[in-house]
């Protein structure tokens, strides 16, 4: 697939909401990796059980502020989707998964919780499950209308 057919968009102008909730938390996470990583980025994922966290830490931190970024002015919208969406998902199985199961798995630690479960899971999730989704809809729907992608569509004929 071309550069151009992942920029095109046909998503309407609404879908910047989701861009700047979306991009502004991942920009947000993302510099508060760097600026406490004791809590929120090495030392975090040190806690979890994330292989070396002093490097993922900066790492994600960094994909996180570009990606974030990146969702924010609409450029290479479904490109930066894609590692996003990664780091997400292993959010979710290393910090959520073992809420689900009720036990630490896989090197990941089980955070202390009255209940555990799938209703218990949902609970804990419930933020990251929508993150997840709503870059899901981005990578499918394009950055929208008010969008660079959107803009660098227009200027390039259709093939």
């Amino acid at each position: 697939m071309s550069l151009r057919r992942w920029m095109q968009t046909n998503a309407p102008p609404a879908t910047i909401l989701i861009r700047i909730v979306v991009g502004g938390i991942f920009l947000s996470e993302g510099i508060q990796k760097f600026l406490d990583p004791t809590t929120l980025g090495a030392g975090r994922f040190a806690k979890i059980g994330i292989p070396a966290p002093e490097v993922m830490g900066p790492v994600v931190g960094g994909m996180e502020v570009v990606g974030g970024v990146l969702l924010l002015i609409g450029l290479l919208t479904r490109f930066a989707c894609v590692p996003l969406l990664v780091s997400m998902v292993v959010a979710i199985v290393s910090t959520k998964g073992p809420v689900l199961v009720g036990h630490a798995f896989g090197g990941f630690s089980l955070q202390k919780l009255d209940k555990y479960g799938l209703l218990s899971f949902l609970h804990e999730a419930r933020t990251d499950l929508l993150m997840l989704f709503c870059l899901a809809f981005l990578l499918a729907a394009g950055a929208g209308k008010w969008s660079v992608d959107a803009r660098t569509g227009m200027r390039t004929p259709h093939i």
